[in-house]
């Protein structure tokens, strides 16, 4: 091996790449800290905004003299004077006008692009996607070309938590508590329960269950509560009469003084359709009566259901099926008035509800952000998914699908969110029974967490080439305990998180390409970082400046675990890896002596970072060389110095050498 490329090497481990990526540390441990909201950003900042005002005024807008304007100017591609015409007429949409004249939303996009307004661009072709009904793969080619699907980032659970598995072992960072938990058998019966919606103090816990079974069919639903004391569920009681009734009764949620409920009754002889919206009030003995039908400007002839209020409760928002709808089911809301009514229903509009379905809508108690289950959005893992829009200056955003930790393959629906936002509850079911839906609460993770909209980002690059590289990156939430899917970096080496400002997180990068990044962030506010690293090559050994072992000694010493646990995190990170531990010695001495002493150093060298990172024995091979490989001659003290040296050599899987040593007290590969 060329001496100078072996120096670099001794040097790039001894002094650059430690300082660059930072050296293990001693472990860290999670600290809780309060932090007032008043130091938080509650919203993300503005997006681009749609407006269409004519939504809930008219069907079908339509003018055909407009209309024949813009095509001759199209004509002669006189764009400067196309634009506002079009901008003007796609504004003036009704409802129908988004899967009748698609075509004027994606000419309108293409437009944008041509001017170089790609995010308005950008932003109609997404209403393109959401509203179309016909096929058009090439739209959807077209804008995933433009847009990378963010689900195509995110790690596969499987490998997600034996990342997590492969960290505890080498560090005490507070696992995740990613897993969904039955709310067992105090709420949850052997019939069907649904429905959840707690409190705002979150000490009950209202949701609708079909245990009753009165009806013939046995698919009578009731409103059911449950209290919580000391971290426990009571057992769930049924709000019985005049609530409960020989109809169906479901998807309620309560005033925040405890006074009101607003729940669904379904095929009731005073109702306007299949299913209405009905509130209910309690009185002074604690009893619940002045049971009211909100009326037909709220209830159609259709299905009305599952309701959620805004936080100053001044706003009701539902799902319905009724006909004039953007798709199957939409999202509208209705306002309390200054005499005590409720308004006209309105639709959200074509951001939110799409051509498919959109249902389970919830409101947070504090933010001002709209949870939902869809199936028409453009990012998704399964069938129907939660997610959450945030209202900023009066307007909905873009929905932010809150990831692969909730989000599974098959459908999320019938959910709540606690106050304190520490937990989901939602309903599934189980393989062995999967129409016996049971009631479940999971940990909130980042991307579903209302404060989470301070953005990480930036890119990670070679050194020495400057080109991007790839890896997988791991966000540690260190105050607030709360669980950060893991994401592959994007071709081009970038990342994004969005994260809860004002707090501390600890960022991992891992790749066979490279050593384990690990880098503390304190963020305040939206932060983008450059950071670089040195490729491994894995045909040179690697060499840390620091193992230098006392004179005649093989014990393992202070100052040298820094370097090794650098060695034990790679190793617990890429299990697919082998390592090879080479010990050498200057020519001074006895040829034997330093035979066995480098043997020894290397055995011991191997047994600590096999210890620490509870590894399997067999991925190491120890050997000691002596001095019978040297790198240079020795006429010098730093001749000797440079000869005294222990080599790692990393080896991907089928790359190994053929030999199959053993070396004292373990085994070879």
């Amino acid at each position: 091996m060329p001496l100078l490329r072996l120096f670099c090497l001794f040097l790039l481990f001894g002094t650059y790449s430690l300082a660059t990526l930072g050296q293990t540390k001693s472990p860290l441990r999670l600290r809780q800290k309060a932090v007032p909201d008043s130091l938080r950003d509650r919203t993300p900042d503005a997006e681009l905004v749609l407006e269409f005002p004519n939504l809930n005024k008219v069907a079908f807008y339509q003018n055909p003299s407009k209309l024949k304007a813009i095509v001759k100017l199209e004509k002669k591609q006189n764009w400067s004077k196309v634009l506002p015409l079009l901008e003007e007429y796609v504004g003036n949409f009704g409802i129908d006008n988004f899967y009748r004249d698609t075509k004027l939303l994606w000419r309108l996009g293409q437009l944008y692009e041509k001017l170089g307004q790609r995010e308005k661009a950008i932003a109609y072709y997404r209403l393109v996607l959401k509203h179309h009904r016909t096929d058009i793969k090439r739209v959807q080619l077209y804008y995933d070309s433009l847009e990378q699907k963010k689900s195509d980032l995110y790690v596969p659970l499987k490998q997600y938590y034996e990342i997590v598995e492969y960290r505890k072992s080498v560090a005490t960072y507070k696992p995740p508590r990613g897993v969904y938990t039955n709310m067992g058998d105090a709420i949850n019966s052997k019939s069907e329960d649904y429905g959840p919606a707690v409190h705002t103090d979150s000490a009950l816990f209202i949701y609708t269950s079909r245990r009753k079974a009165t009806k013939a069919t046995g698919t009578d639903e009731d409103l059911y509560f449950s209290k919580n004391e000391n971290g426990f569920w009571h057992e769930g009681q049924s709000f019985g009469k005049p609530i409960n009734s020989i109809y169906n009764e479901g998807s309620a949620c309560l005033s925040r003084d405890g006074k009101t409920l607003y729940f669904a009754r379904c095929e009731s002889p005073n109702g306007f359709g299949n299913c209405d919206l009905y509130s209910a009030t309690k009185l002074s003995d604690g009893s619940w009566g002045q049971l009211k039908n909100l009326g037909a400007n709220v209830n159609s002839k259709a299905w009305d259901s599952q309701p959620t209020l805004s936080p100053k409760e001044d706003t009701l928002y539902f799902a319905s099926d009724r006909l004039g709808g953007f798709g199957l089911s939409d999202i509208y809301f209705i306002h309390k008035q200054k005499n005590g009514e409720w308004s006209d229903a309105k639709n959200l509009g074509p951001v939110v509800n799409t051509r498919e379905s959109e249902v389970s809508p919830y409101f947070h108690p504090l933010y001002q952000v709209l949870y939902f289950s869809s199936r028409g959005q453009l990012l998704n893992f399964g069938d129907f998914d939660i997610y959450k829009t945030y209202r900023v200056n009066g307007h909905w955003q873009e929905p932010r699908n809150v990831g692969p930790l909730v989000n599974g393959k098959g459908s999320e629906y019938y959910f709540t969110i606690d106050a304190a936002s520490k937990n989901l509850y939602y309903a599934r079911s189980e393989e062995k029974d999967m129409k016996n839906l049971d009631l479940f609460s999971f940990p909130l993770p980042m991307e579903a967490h209302p404060l989470a909209v301070t953005k990480l980002s930036g890119v990670l690059t070679d050194s020495i080439t400057n080109k991007p590289l790839n890896g997988i990156i791991s966000i540690i939430d260190m105050d607030n305990g709360v669980e950060v899917a893991s994401k592959y970096l994007r071709d081009d080496g970038s990342f994004d998180f969005d994260l809860i400002d004002n707090s501390r997180y600890m960022m991992l990068i891992q790749s066979p390409d490279f050593f384990s990044i690990e880098k503390e962030v304190d963020l305040k506010s939206d932060t983008v970082m450059k950071i670089m690293t040195t490729l491994i090559d894995y045909s040179i050994p690697l060499i840390f400046k620091n193992l230098e072992f006392d004179e005649g000694k093989a014990d393992i010493k202070t100052e040298m675990e820094s370097s090794l646990d650098r060695i034990v995190l790679f190793m617990v990170d890429h299990p697919e890896i082998n390592l090879s531990i080479e010990g050498h010695t200057d020519a001074s001495g006895d040829p034997d002596a330093n035979l066995e002493l480098s043997n020894w150093r290397a055995i011991s060298i191997k047994k600590y970072i096999v210890d620490k990172g509870k590894l399997d024995e067999r991925r190491i091979h120890a050997v000691g060389k002596g001095s019978s490989e040297p790198i240079k001659e020795e006429f010098t003290l730093e001749d000797r110095a440079v000869n005294r040296r222990v080599e790692f050599k990393l080896i991907r899987p089928g790359t190994g050498t053929s030999e199959n040593k053993n070396d004292s007290g373990a085994g070879g590969w």
